[in-house]
């Protein structure tokens, strides 16, 4: 074991990055090299490897169904629908190949993943959500992500985990009836709620705990009846919101301003860590060890992850982790997976795998792509147990004798993750461009693929300006209209300049008597993304006078907010 930390220089952006002991411990049980690529520049590299929102309509290349797909017609491989990517009409031990040593390795396995065919949505056990990619377990959901744990009835939200009735909301478990909740749990019928936990009937409230019937409030615990962080009776406080009109758009709108400006003065922890001893990084809860992580809970032993839901020992893991073990380098849906490494949506059941793309229920896997239910197999090709171990040592030293270089001249000897240009996905349609935007010219420099926007021509049926102020004086002939997005594509949003209600949602607005919105899914996605802390981690110190703590957190030392350390904050607030 190394003892001492060492420093790398990145292949990638060129800078220096720090591997410590511990990251070595964990390389030599996994049995890989330490990394050439500095653990930002790995993540944006598997987040090319994921397009959440973008979604075409196209044909099934097997039965000729026509079907919604996050690939456009025009791709290089053919693409199924559910019914027939899962069938027996077809086995993707038919696309083996021939192990070929006077070829690098990563070059033969994108000759393989350009002919296997590739299911139309990663849906695992979903039912009515056609309209939408990265889904498991869960039923009714619309134009939204990471979807999970039975959630129902979700629209244009992303990381809900048990939850119901969901509109326009981010990281929200355990929850019902809400609206732009951002990183709540346990929930109910509330609104505009953000860092929050435990309320019912409230609005607009940030870092609230426990409480009812409150509004336009911050640093709450266990109160009720509240506005303005200031205590009514409860006659005076339902007197007081019947003449805040929230069935206003208009008045909604100012609320948002209001709001906005509470939050930057509200006292903020350093950051959203709760029940996670050793765990640094934002928005943690329940986990031990978890180390420079982000959307994380239930884990152990982790470091590097985002999105990590349960699992041990796990590093550089976005979007999976339930019931898994020894998984490096892996992006997209992981279940009961272990000893998973430098991988593609494993659905579940898969152990031993390398180098895997969309297999499942499989195991001694290397370089194979949408495998279910086999074992020792390379490039889709069927070994025995003894071909396959006497020959998997000889590819792993054929990677380091003959690295795959890439349009960029980054080196990828056995160990990295797969090069950008090997994704299925434009680069400006994955979470890559949403987390790490490039222009259009950088793109093309790093040799990765860049898509121009299709021409959109929706002739809106319905202007905003036609749109009632309130909700009560909207009725059902709204359901389906084409509505003119307020942003008109004059924003970097993904501006589909037109949407429309369905009628699921609007009983939703009605019952929360919530204004109908005036911009696109995308917009309002992307407004509300703009809000929350970046994936990176900042020394600071303590802002409370005469405090001399110092911490990692999230909020940049040129944001606005009061940011105090645990101990402080706990002080003020608690």
């Amino acid at each position: 074991m190394v003892e001492k930390s060492e420093t790398k220089h990145c292949q990638n952006c060129k800078k220096d990055f720090t591997i410590e002991p511990d990251d070595f411990a964990f390389y030599e049980k996994m049995k890989v090299p330490a990394p050439t690529f500095c653990s930002e520049c790995r993540m944006q590299r598997r987040f090319a490897f994921r397009n959440e929102w973008k979604l075409y309509q196209r044909k099934c290349d097997l039965c000729k169904k026509s079907i919604i797909a996050m690939y456009p017609a025009n791709t290089t491989f053919p693409v199924y629908c559910h019914d027939c990517w899962y069938s027996d009409k077809w086995d993707a031990k038919d696309y083996g190949m021939e192990y070929n040593f006077s070829q690098p390795f990563l070059s033969q396995f994108k000759e393989l993943i350009n002919a296997v065919p590739r299911l139309n949505l990663f849906q695992r056990n979903s039912i009515n959500s056609p309209f939408t990619n990265m889904v498991g377990e869960s039923k009714n959901v619309y134009l939204s992500c990471s979807v999970i744990d039975g959630s129902e009835n979700v629209f244009y939200s992303k990381f809900i985990d048990k939850s119901f009735n969901i509109i326009d909301s981010f990281s929200t478990t355990n929850s019902d009836m809400c609206y732009e909740n951002t990183h709540v749990d346990r929930n109910y019928s509330s609104s505009f709620a953000v860092l929050s936990r435990n309320c019912i009937d409230c609005r607009f409230i940030y870092d609230c705990i426990n409480c009812k019937n409150c509004i336009l409030s911050a640093n709450l615990r266990n109160r009720q009846f509240v506005i303005r962080n200031k205590s009514y009776s409860k006659e005076e406080y339902f007197n007081e919101i019947e003449k805040m009109n929230f069935d206003s758009y208009k008045a909604t709108e100012e609320y948002k301003k209001e709001f906005s400006a509470l939050k930057q003065k509200a006292i903020h922890k350093f950051a959203d860590i709760t029940k996670s001893p050793g765990s640094t990084g934002n928005h943690i809860t329940n986990s031990k060890n978890a180390e420079h992580c982000f959307e994380t809970h239930d884990a152990e032993d982790a470091k590097y992850c985002f999105r990590l839901v349960g699992g041990k020992q796990l590093y550089d893991l976005d979007y999976g982790g339930i019931n898994s073990e020894l998984i490096y380098e892996y992006v997209t849906g992981g279940k009961n997976d272990r000893k998973v490494m430098f991988s593609v949506s494993a659905f579940e059941a898969v152990h031993d795998a390398y180098y895997t793309d969309y297999c499942s229920s499989s195991s001694y896997l290397f370089g194979c792509s949408a495998m279910r239910s086999k074992e020792y197999c390379i490039l889709n090709k069927q070994y025995t147990k003894e071909e396959y171990e006497e020959l998997l040592p000889k590819i792993k030293q054929h990677m380091d004798d003959m690295p795959y270089i890439d349009k960029g001249g980054r080196m990828y000897k056995y160990g990295e993750f797969f090069p950008i240009e090997f994704s299925p996905f434009p680069y400006n349609e994955t979470l890559a461009q949403e987390c790490f935007p490039l222009t259009k010219e950088q793109v093309i420099k790093n040799g990765f693929v860049w898509k121009d926007e299709e021409v959109k021509n929706y002739i809106p049926t319905k202007s905003i300006s036609d749109i009632p102020d309130r909700i009560t004086d909207i009725d059902n002939s709204i359901v389906g209209e084409i509505i003119e997005c307020g942003h008109k594509g004059l924003c970097d949003h993904w501006c589909t300049k037109a949407f429309k209600i369905n009628s699921e949602e609007f009983q939703l607005y009605k019952k929360m008597n919530i204004p109908l919105p005036r911009i696109c899914p995308s917009c309002r996605y992307f407004e509300r993304i703009s809000r929350i802390e970046p994936l990176k981690l900042w020394h600071r110190k303590c802002m409370k006078p005469g405090c001399p703590n110092e911490f990692e957190t999230s909020y940049s030392p040129d944001r606005p907010e009061i940011v105090y350390c645990e101990t402080c904050y706990n002080q003020e607030v608690a």
